[in-house]
């Protein structure tokens, strides 16, 4: 299984969007205090949506539709407004 997912900034008003075979170690990952990328700026996340693929190429091709502007505009108007 694959999952493409959208974690949310605690602090700030900041999206990310991934794909991960392991969601769960994956959000650990984005906030655990070794992280060296983007997402250290922006710590704590929390998971504010995911889907799950049964390949890499599906979630791959959802990650990039996420993306977009289409994509990011179904972010904030659908998923960010029920939180």
């Amino acid at each position: 299984m694959y999952y493409v997912y959208v974690l949310q900034s605690v602090k700030s008003a900041k999206v990310y969007i991934g794909f991960t075979s392991n969601l769960d170690s994956r959000i650990i990952a984005h906030n655990h205090p070794s992280n060296t990328g983007w997402t250290k700026l922006f710590m704590p996340w929390k998971l504010v949506y995911s889907e799950e693929f049964d390949t890499k190429a599906e979630a791959m091709l959802r990650e990039k539709q996420l993306k977009s502007c289409k994509g990011r505009e179904f972010i904030h108007q659908t998923i960010l407004k029920m939180d």
